[in-house]
């Protein structure tokens, strides 16, 4: 019998942003799919910036960005004329808080690959062709039957997506809809006859078909009505109806490498968690395509799992990993319920049905309400207990300019003391605490510097944080707040809740 920490069924991007979250903190476990060889489709290539920036926390933003680029210009023609032009999103340039604002597209294959890579590089693989056929779990762990042999693990996480075997082995009830009025066919395709330099769309009547580039590709994404006759090839079906629907016999589907039909599916479980089994990803739900939010939801499933799981492994008390439930419960309901608008959209044939603004990029998403975020604060300030932590730019001790997100970049936790005279006791918090937090004194310029001092030397992190002398501001390994207050034993209060208690005091 093989022992881990935790078992990871799916190697999809949810699973696979896990195992690295995993990897990178030291905890040990096994990353299954029952898939005989890895994902070759386009599907989810909409990159959202709240990924963006989990990307650069998992070291994988330079892959990535070098792997896709921005929405395209997109037009749609009757006949040669071109009778609308636009894109889903125009591009903006990044502000001190946002350094990546716009969503980034990257076909699904080509990012599973970079987190593969990654995984490999902090000692991690998938095994594939490694099915999950059943489990049983008891108060210390969770006992595992794969098709390879019996795995005893101290978690199991189902990051097997919406048709789930660990969600249905769990009888964990996934109520939602599936409309199958409403579908689609996407298809990744070499196409001769045609130049990368746009998208396109030809309406003919209530049918058409719409051919875009793929980003980090030399492929084209096809999309049409499914065919009525399912024997009909699909490169002879979407050759033919490129024809049809263009007017251009130039235009020729050369070979097809990967396609698939979707269908109008929304569904949410109605637990992530039962027990030592948690779910994640499209196991625990599924949104339709409109607006990009299902697999960013399931990365960030992943982002907000890895670092519980790995701290209660260490000891940290149930309330931690419990939090992981309601917090991406809310998240995934959001999601969902912003696909649905859009895909209305769509079927009311709204003038701006492709329209897609800042309500898509997952920056807004909070955890509030989640029983890990607490504001001490008496008025609030442009941010708050819960929500995303703004990046800043900033200047360190040594006179380096640097941003906040790379303080945050790592598995700790980051505390901000606002006014120099923090200065002792941030000191004592890291001798303390550190290295799983790491605590800086934010200063203004012209005030004393000293080892652990970031200097504020354009007011970015006073004004994106609404703080002043004396306020603290802790930032969870995730990068959301769990934590603003004006005093420091309020810190060491919420600290030592969720951590083992300290060996000395703070001064």
């Amino acid at each position: 019998m093989t022992r881990t920490d935790v078992l990871i069924v799916g190697a999809g991007p949810t699973g696979l942003t896990l195992a690295c979250e995993l990897a990178a903190r030291g905890v040990a476990f096994l990353i299954v799919d029952r898939a005989t060889r890895f994902f070759g489709g386009s599907r989810a290539d909409g990159i959202q910036p709240r990924t963006m920036e989990v990307f650069a926390d998992l070291g994988v933003i330079d892959p990535i960005l070098a792997s896709g680029g921005l929405d395209l210009l997109l037009r749609a023609y009757r006949g040669d004329q071109v009778v609308w032009e636009g894109q889903m999103a125009e591009p903006v340039e990044p502000t001190p808080s946002v350094p990546y604002p716009n969503t980034w597209f990257v076909p699904q294959f080509r990012t599973e690959e970079i987190l593969r890579e990654r995984l490999s590089e902090l000692g991690g693989r998938v095994e594939t062709a490694t099915e999950l056929t059943g489990f049983t779990q008891d108060a210390d762990g969770v006992t595992a039957v794969l098709s390879s042999g019996t795995v005893r693990a101290r978690y199991l996480v189902g990051a097997d997506g919406g048709r789930s075997t660990v969600r249905k082995r769990l009888g964990v009830a996934f109520p939602g809809e599936t409309d199958e009025s409403t579908t689609m066919l996407f298809a990744d395709a070499h196409v001769d006859g045609v130049d990368r330099s746009h998208g396109r769309i030809w309406q003919a009547g209530d049918d058409g078909v719409m051919l875009a580039p793929l980003a980090g590709s030399d492929l084209f994404v096809v999309t049409a009505r499914p065919p009525e006759d399912e024997d009909e090839p699909i490169r002879d079906y979407l050759r033919r109806k490129m024809i049809e629907a263009s007017g251009r016999s130039e235009i020729r589907v050369r070979e097809v490498t990967w396609h698939t039909t979707w269908r109008a599916n929304s569904r949410l479980a109605e637990r992530f968690m039962v027990g030592r089994v948690l779910l994640a990803g499209d196991a625990g739900h599924v949104h339709p395509p409109t607006g990009g939010q299902g697999m960013n939801t399931g990365i960030q499933d992943g982002y907000n799992l890895g670092w519980k799981l790995a701290a209660t492994l260490a000891g940290a008390p149930a309330s931690l990993l419990d939090s992981y439930e309601p917090e991406r419960m809310a998240a995934a309901r959001a999601a969902l319920e912003l696909s649905t608008r859009l895909l209305d959209k769509h079927r009311c044939g709204d003038d701006d049905a492709h329209v897609r603004g800042p309500e898509v990029h997952q920056l807004a998403l909070n955890y509030r309400e989640g029983p890990l975020s607490r504001d001490e604060r008496a008025a609030p300030g442009p941010v708050t207990a819960g929500d995303r932590a703004p990046d800043a730019p900033a200047t360190a001790a040594d006179g380096r300019p640097i941003r906040l997100f790379d303080l945050l970049r790592g598995p700790h936790w980051t505390l901000l003391a606002f006014g120099a005279a923090h200065a002792p006791a941030v000191a004592a918090m890291n001798a303390t605490y550190g290295p799983a937090l790491r605590a800086h004194t934010v200063t203004a310029p012209g005030e004393p510097v000293g080892d652990d001092t970031v200097l504020d030397t354009a007011g970015h992190l006073r004004t994106g944080y609404g703080a002043g002398d004396g306020t603290w501001v802790l930032i969870r390994p995730d990068g959301y707040i769990g934590l603003i207050t004006e005093a420091a034993d309020r810190v060491v209060a919420y600290w030592t809740a969720l951590h083992a208690p300290a060996h000395r005091s703070v001064a």
